[in-house]
């Protein structure tokens, strides 16, 4: 008699417990290291439909040198709001924005900063960050203007000032990450011959709708790809949707067909729920505190961990899955906010942005979805579910309390996980093939075995 290939349920178990050492390395693994250009002077320019916002970062030594107000690097926050007039007059004497045809922007200096930077050659030093807002008359392009901008430079002649654009929606520049994949402008600097500094031409090239929607689509992809705490709810909420529930426990499995239905309906429950969300943030223009959503999105993650070990809400997954969509759409909105789009642009991110966020989704749900079907059938898949919950509840408790306010390594650890998305990917990638190969062989030694039983009993029949 054949027998199905039940074998290869070890190298499943095998797959499996890989699949989780290398989860945990990426988890425990530590952010590399990076060092900020400086003590050169950056700006840092937000391109938007109608103005420009630029950031300046000046290291402190010798931004004090050149300006004359006492910052120094024991300067205090409140110490620095007694000299943010002092700093606004100065910078307003120093940066003056204009069309190429020499008509002056208006521009308006706003908050400002004091934080710890370091760089390799020099070790540790203090940074000013100050955002000014640069707005051009009537019929001026925010694409094309010339910036006259002498701070620190006009006294510290070694000094030079790093400009680039870092944000610029027509042109698919959206970056989240502080500007590391800022386009450079230009370098403004003291011309040692003639002791000047010229004003440097800003001409960016031109931009479209598709550049701006396609990379909002990109945007999108990656933030819920990076988003560990988002994965983690939609895949915790997933993890028992091939069980059944029968006094407050996990019990026996249901059928694949009703498996897929009930994983279909969660999926799209949390697609709708943050989807509206989303819309109604971004285009309510609500002013949203970041820290009650990043709690709430913590919670969500823990009781759905507790629902994974003993069913709290059995049958009603998809009902949660919405009303914690919602929470989750709030944080992805925030994304949005900080763009300043006008109407029309924030139209199509939103677009972009959410069928983005959907099919990543669909991707890590159709990756994860062989290994929840696979891990019912493995002998010790309780266990299994239990230990991955507890883990989940794990990052979720070091999250909630760090968006409270205490910060934790178990926090630090569980963000760290979305800096190594290539390997999330890999590591979800093999055990999704390795759980298919198990259930189609599986699935076809059981057919063969039928078939050879059919065939026996028909023989057994004919037989005198």
């Amino acid at each position: 008699m054949d027998r199905p290939p039940l074998s290869l349920s070890s190298a499943l178990r095998m797959t499996v417990g890989v699949a989780v050492a290398v989860l945990a390395a990426l988890l425990l693994a530590a952010p590399p290291a990076a060092a900020h250009p400086m003590p050169h002077s950056v700006v840092s320019l937000d391109v938007h439909a109608a103005s420009v916002t630029a950031e300046l970062d000046l290291p402190v030594t010798d931004f004090a040198t050149a300006s004359g107000i006492p910052l120094t690097d024991t300067t205090t926050a409140g110490q620095l709001s007694a000299y943010a007039p002092a700093v606004r007059r100065y910078l307003l004497a120093h940066l003056h924005p204009a069309t190429t045809r020499g008509t002056a922007w208006s521009v308006t200096v706003g908050a400002m900063t004091l934080s710890r930077a370091e760089q390799t050659a020099s070790g540790a030093y203090r940074e000013l960050t100050v955002r000014a807002a640069l707005t051009p008359p009537a019929g001026g392009d925010p694409r094309r203007f010339v910036l006259d901008y002498d701070a620190v430079v006009h006294q510290v002649v070694t000094h030079t000032v790093l400009v680039s654009v870092r944000q610029d929606w027509a042109t698919g520049r959206v970056a989240e990450d502080g500007g590391s994949t800022a386009a450079s402008v230009g370098v403004i600097s003291t011309d040692t011959r003639t002791m000047t500094v010229a004003p440097l031409t800003v001409d960016l090239e031109d931009g479209s709708a598709w550049s701006g929607t396609y990379a909002m689509f990109r945007l999108g992809a990656t933030h819920i790809l990076e988003g560990t705490d988002h994965l983690l709810f939609l895949l915790v909420l997933l993890l028992p949707a091939p069980l059944l529930a029968a006094g407050h426990r996990w019990s026996g499995r249901t059928n694949s067909k009703a498996a897929l239905a009930r994983i279909a309906r969660t999926t799209l429950a949390f697609t709708l729920g943050h989807s509206a969300a989303l819309a109604l943030s971004a285009f309510g223009r609500l002013d949203i505190p970041a820290q009650p959503v990043e709690a709430f999105i913590a919670v969500s993650i823990l009781i759905g961990a507790v629902h994974a070990m003993r069913p709290l809400f059995p049958g009603r997954e998809a009902v949660i899955a919405g009303v914690f969509g919602l929470g989750h759409g709030l944080a992805f909105s925030l994304t949005l906010a900080e763009m300043n789009l006008s109407t029309g642009q924030l139209a199509l991110s939103l677009a972009g942005f959410n069928l983005g966020i959907e099919c990543m989704q669909l991707v890590l749900v159709a990756l994860a979805l062989p290994t929840l079907l696979c891990l019912t059938r493995l002998r010790h898949h309780a266990a299994l579910r239990t230990g991955s919950a507890a883990l989940t509840a794990t990052l979720a408790l070091g999250w909630l309390l760090d968006r409270l306010g205490v910060t934790n390594p178990v926090a630090r650890a569980a963000d760290t996980a979305g800096t190594h998305t290539s390997e999330l990917l890999a590591v979800l990638t093999v055990t999704a093939i390795a759980s298919t190969t198990w259930l189609t062989t599986t699935h076809l030694g059981r057919t063969r075995l039928r078939r050879v039983l059919r065939l026996r009993r028909r023989e057994s029949l004919v037989e005198p």
